[in-house]
């Protein structure tokens, strides 16, 4: 019975993040990417995490809103969603990068039962997205 309550506990306390990449392939010439903002995400720093992301990599941003510029090749388009417990943070990411219409990469994080009891919900945006970003585009 204790082990089953050790258990439990155990999975209870878990950050329990779960990342699935399918990154950009690297024959893809990737210099510039449109970014197209998303003005439905509440979570403030989220658009600056990105750009910091991808400027790391050597890629060029550029926001837009509404329609695509037409000299954006590559468009990602992104959405975030935070919880809250005490204080709101992120807890669910999607990353979608695009070219003339079609995905061509993708990345999504998410933390299972929304993080549970594990103090590492509450780490900021950077710590949890700069992981996901540079899978997303280590083959460039």
């Amino acid at each position: 019975m204790l082990r089953i309550v050790v258990l439990a506990l155990s999975l209870l306390i878990c950050a329990c993040t779960s990342v699935k990449v399918q990154p950009v392939d690297a024959s893809m010439p990737l210099l510039h990417v449109c970014i197209q903002r998303n003005t439905a995400v509440q979570v403030g720093d989220f658009l600056q995490v990105l750009e910091d992301g991808f400027e790391r990599h050597g890629i060029g941003t550029e926001i837009y809103n509404g329609n695509r510029p037409r000299r954006c090749e590559y468009v990602l388009t992104y959405t975030a969603l935070r919880s809250w417990d005490m204080k709101p943070y992120l807890s669910h990411a999607e990353l979608r990068l695009l070219r003339a219409g079609q995905q061509v990469a993708s990345a999504d994080y998410h933390l299972r039962g929304k993080g549970g009891f594990s103090l590492t919900k509450w780490a900021g945006t950077k710590s949890k997205m700069d992981p996901v970003i540079d899978e997303l585009l280590a083959g460039t």
